[in-house]
């Protein structure tokens, strides 16, 4: 398999394939790869002539540095997943690569959905997001992208910038895919201990809980009750939110077509998010 440490040499490498009008698809991830990223990297190898999967922990998003030094870096193993389900490119540069000094990014207005839930908690969080997807799109320049919707609130991010870049970039969203348990498959997962994997189903069990009480009760209560139920785990609740789920607003009185629910915990010291779209 291919791996590419540099701007340069990837950009050489995808040279004449773009020459030769084959299409790019792109996963952007930050390594520790398990089956949720493997989805996304076989949808786009059924949709893409080339496949490019950069493997990058991105330091500008992460507002604690203590979790960005325990993020799991295991490229090697990461290689080794990803050449058995295809052949793709591995672009996994180093941080000069990404931020060059002559980098000219200023802040994007994100509309205020920069400001809510993930981003209330993790100031600047999404600025970080948008630079650094900003830089790999301007190296990688895919027809189509793919990100997963565990991360719904990144999801919308990303498609504000793309259009406010006017990057020709499709933007594929894919769904959230989960263990046997119901536990949302995360890299964080690789932290929590076999006890704690059991008291993070509170998770999904909460989000399904609200799903039942759509029928009957206004947003506001669901969410009431919700969080009295989330309460009977272990978990520390840091935030849950029902939205819409196209501009992120939230809701009170009454359900949108679109009704999401987000939800971010604390399982031991591993911080775990989750959400489910309300049919």
């Amino acid at each position: 398999m291919n791996v590419f440490t540099t701007r340069k040499s990837l950009n050489e490498a995808l040279a004449s394939l773009k020459e030769a009008k084959k299409s790019v698809g792109f996963v952007p991830t930050m390594g520790a790869l398990h089956e949720g990223h493997l989805a996304l990297v076989k949808r786009a190898l059924s949709e893409s002539d080339t496949v490019v999967v950069s493997i990058f922990v991105n330091p500008t998003q992460f507002n604690n540095m203590q979790d960005l030094d325990k993020y799991p870096r295991m490229l090697q193993a990461d290689v080794d997943l990803l050449n058995s389900i295809g052949e793709v490119i591995v672009f996994a540069p180093t941080v000069e690569e990404v931020y060059p000094e002559n980098d000219t990014y200023t802040p994007l207005d994100l509309e205020g959905i920069d400001n809510v839930m993930e981003g209330e908690f993790r100031p600047g969080h999404f600025q970080g997001v948008v630079h650094v997807v900003r830089n790999l799109f301007q190296i990688v320049q895919p027809n189509q992208a793919y990100f997963g919707l565990k991360d719904f609130q990144q999801v919308a991010v990303i498609r504000l910038l793309t259009k406010k870049y006017n990057f020709p970039i499709q933007i594929i969203a894919c769904p959230t895919l989960r263990e046997t348990n119901g536990l949302a498959m995360s890299s964080r997962n690789l932290r929590l201990t076999e006890k704690e994997r059991e008291d993070a189903l509170i998770i999904i069990q909460t989000l399904k809980y609200i799903q039942s009480l759509k029928a009957t009760k206004t947003p506001k209560e669901a969410k009431e009750l919700a969080m009295e139920y989330f309460s009977n785990g272990k978990l520390r609740l840091e935030y849950l939110e029902i939205v819409n789920g196209a501009n992120l607003k939230s809701l009170d009185n009454e359900w949108d077509e679109y009704s999401v629910v987000c939800l971010a915990a604390f399982c031991g010291a591993v911080r775990l998010i989750d959400n489910l779209e309300l049919v």
